[in-house]
């Protein structure tokens, strides 16, 4: 099978659009990732646009609004993995031989969808005693403070470090710096965990143009980076109580994902992690083999996990950050990785960039532990 290759990103802000909407911000990402690709958009063969809450054939909508309809193009939802499974489709299409040239689509105008927290499907058990995602979440920041011993101070420092990167990247929700008091002064959402451990409600759109080694070396282009895995996991069947501080998907995904690109986690130099909460990018990181389990909040601490630290995770913000506009998180973490492997992420840039992890996580069903993992490996 071919190798596939990221050869343009682009992104909008993320933050509130009250004046736009989805398919509007996904066009204008799109049309960025062209001009950056510097591709004609005519040898775009296919594309794949991954969303949530937008309705039917927004994607369709996107390619009118550009010129550019006629392609064959799929409407992706994976619960908060949506955008990351576009990318992955669009890789498969070219794997198999089917397109040469696609285009990867995430966006989503959430500000017009709801204000409140997620809350599970009302068939889950949690709908059905009212928790949303929030008090999941806080039950098990909880249950690992009580294993591990972290404290709140260093669960805040996630999303100190998280803010601090965000303040250099342009194009985030959140641009000011917070500290740790402000985190733990700010207001309580579901014990422990306050506003500022939490993810915001948030507009935009990312999108990338993937091509095959073929197109690769007929363009020539000096830019690209290699996709070398997309991995994809739905969660197992429960057949007894799921671990609070571990993630078995996730470490799923990772393996596999490793396993594809033939490295290990100890190769990985930098990682956008989906950091929906602050304890989630305490699990994820643990979870996928980047530090071992218990040991995250320290090293979040010694300032490990900081740009210019011995791993940096989410340089771009992350989610808690640079926001959470669900289906176009997955591309935009993907655009921020090959930012970061081009050399081109201005005050954020991390030294000798080489190996970069994006992971995105999403979604809950009854009896199974997670509905959608997805971990994508970049090259340059």
């Amino acid at each position: 099978m071919t190798t596939v290759h990221v050869i343009g990103v682009g992104m909008t802000r993320f933050g509130k659009h009250p004046d736009r909407d989805a398919a509007d911000l996904g066009a204008e990402a799109l049309l960025e990732a062209i001009a950056d690709s510097g591709i004609d958009p005519r040898a775009i063969e296919g594309a794949y646009c991954g969303h949530v809450f937008q309705g039917m054939v927004t994607g369709q909508r996107i390619l009118a609004q550009v010129g550019m309809a006629g392609l064959p193009l799929s409407n992706v939802e994976n619960a908060c993995s949506s955008g990351a499974t576009a990318i992955r489709e669009a890789s498969l299409a070219i794997r198999a031989g089917e397109h040469d040239v696609v285009a990867a689509i995430g966006t989503e105008h959430l500000t017009t969808r709801f204000t409140g927290a997620l809350t599970p499907d009302p068939s889950d058990p949690e709908a059905a005693v009212g928790a949303t995602m929030p008090a999941v979440y806080a039950m098990r920041a909880r249950r690992y403070m009580e294993e591990f011993g972290m404290t709140r101070e260093q669960l805040a420092l996630v999303a100190v470090k998280n803010r601090r990167h965000a303040a250099s990247n342009p194009l985030a929700h959140f641009r000011k710096e917070i500290t740790v008091e402000e985190v733990l002064e700010s207001r309580p959402i579901a014990d422990p965990l306050n506003v500022f451990d939490c993810s915001p409600v948030t507009d935009g759109a990312a999108a990338a143009i993937l091509v095959s080694d073929r197109m690769l070396k007929r363009l020539g282009n000096g830019r690209a980076v290699r996709l070398a895995a997309s991995s994809l996991f739905t969660g197992s069947v429960d057949t007894e109580p799921t671990s609070m501080t571990f993630e078995p998907l996730t470490r799923k995904t990772a393996e596999a994902a490793y396993e594809r690109a033939g490295i290990g986690p100890e190769d990985v130099g930098f990682a956008e992690v989906h950091d929906c909460f602050t304890i989630a990018e305490v699990l994820r990181v643990e979870g996928l083999g980047l530090f071992g389990q218990g040991e995250y909040p320290a090293a979040v601490e010694r300032g490990e996990a900081d740009i210019g630290g011995r791993l940096p995770i989410n340089p771009s913000g992350g989610l808690l950050g640079k926001g959470h506009p669900l289906g176009g998180t997955g591309v935009a973490q993907v655009v921020e990785l090959v930012r970061q492997l081009r050399g081109e992420a201005g005050e954020r840039q991390i030294e000798g960039a080489r190996v970069g992890l994006a992971h995105c996580r999403g979604g809950k069903a009854v009896g199974i532990e997670g509905a959608a993992c997805t971990v994508q490996v970049l090259v340059r």
